[in-house]
């Protein structure tokens, strides 16, 4: 927890069925399947966090990493904007990384920021990266289609990008999740890292 976030890394999570299905190849229907349950949980868990902090949630992001059998829920806080993104080292090239790899995706953000929660979390926060044909996909309901290719495009891209990454963090990276607000066109990336 580091105002206005508070994240939360999931490890050994997987169903007998999730399992069987990847072995068959099956992972976007394990995806769709979690994405419906978080959307019957969502409020149940922002609830829980609510009554635990005394605070609101303003806006609430999940993604999973289905190979390490991992997850992260990422919230954050009503009261608590701006965000203080406070300096670390290297943090300019973390973010001039970020936005490379955003401009072989898709386009350079609007605005980029990083921040470490804590020694192992870094989060980056990209504002004003979908491109007019992304905007075409959600205007027409394709929000899901497009999530589950953007996670795919952006993983490979991370994984492609991972020992630079390592380098300026001194730090290795042993789990990455990527999520977005197509409404309000930013994205949240989280680290976990390994001194």
């Amino acid at each position: 927890m580091s105002r206005p976030f508070v994240s939360v890394y999931i490890t050994n999570f997987l169903s007998t069925m999730e399992n069987t299905l990847l072995t068959n190849h099956q992972s976007v229907y394990v995806q769709k399947t979690r994405d419906l349950m978080m959307e019957t949980l969502e409020e149940e868990i922002k609830s829980y966090i609510e009554l635990n902090t005394k605070d609101k949630i303003k806006e609430f992001y999940y993604e999973w990493n289905l190979d390490e059998k991992s997850g992260m829920l990422l919230f954050i806080f009503e009261k608590d904007q701006p965000y203080n993104f406070d300096e670390y080292p290297s943090k300019n090239l973390v973010e001039e990384e970020t936005i490379e790899l955003s401009k072989e995706i898709q386009k350079a953000p609007d605005e980029t920021h990083s921040k470490l929660l804590n020694e192992r979390t870094l989060i980056i926060v990209r504002h004003g990266i979908l491109i007019s044909l992304e905007k075409e996909f959600i205007q027409l309901g394709f929000q899901e289609t497009l999530k589950i290719a953007k996670r795919k495009l952006e993983k490979k891209a991370i994984t492609q990008h991972q020992s630079s990454y390592e380098r300026y963090l001194n730090a290795k990276i042993t789990d990455y999740f990527v999520d977005w607000n197509f409404d309000k066109d930013k994205s949240y990336t989280l680290f976990i890292l390994k001194s």
